[in-house]
């Protein structure tokens, strides 16, 4: 049972309202080759918000990719054909943008944890051959900080969804010059 809705969200210019600050989420598929529909849909919604520069646009939207592409790759979102993710966008204080992927919960099939997490250590050499594992390490990296949660906090609520949200302190919001 999916709890993402399964409906996609209305063609809209994704805005906050006036003198608000979350946008509408968005509503993907759970399928990797919607990456590039997440990350053009964010660096609209950015635009709206005030005119970032190039590198903390980018910034932002590897570091979006990277979630949806987790939430695709280790979440029902991408098992079940009719898997879903959300994208949110919000300002949850000033000067600060908070982006949330919300997935669809743990896969039926998976005998591992599918908890996020940043990768343990690797030698230099083990690094260099890994062809997965770098994507929270980015997010790490690139974000002012970043967490995850259940979608619902009970305890028989447990593998419904996870929530994973990386927040970027930007100083043109900070010195209002947001341009809503």
């Amino acid at each position: 049972m999916a709890i993402v809705p399964h409906t996609p969200a209305r063609d809209h210019t994704n805005s906050p309202p006036e003198n608000q600050s979350r946008w509408e989420c968005r509503v993907y598929p759970g399928q990797l080759s919607q990456t590039s529909q997440v990350r053009a849909d964010l660096d609209a919604d950015l635009h709206r918000l005030f005119s970032p520069t190039a590198e903390v646009k980018e910034e932002m939207v590897l570091c979006v990719s990277e979630m949806f592409a987790n939430a695709c790759e280790h979440s029902r979102s991408g098992q079940d054909p009719d898997g879903r993710v959300v994208r949110t966008l919000d300002l949850p204080r000033p000067g600060t943008v908070r982006i949330s992927i919300i997935d669809d919960g743990t896969r039926t099939n998976s005998t591992t944890d599918t908890v996020p997490k940043v990768p343990r250590r690797r030698t230099r050499q083990q690094q260099e051959r890994a062809e997965r594992g770098r994507g929270l390490l980015l997010l790490d990296h690139l974000s002012t900080r970043w967490g995850f949660r259940p979608v619902l906090d009970f305890p028989f609520c447990a593998g419904l969804g996870t929530v994973i949200w990386a927040e970027f302190t930007l100083p043109a919001l900070v010195a209002g010059r947001c341009a809503r």
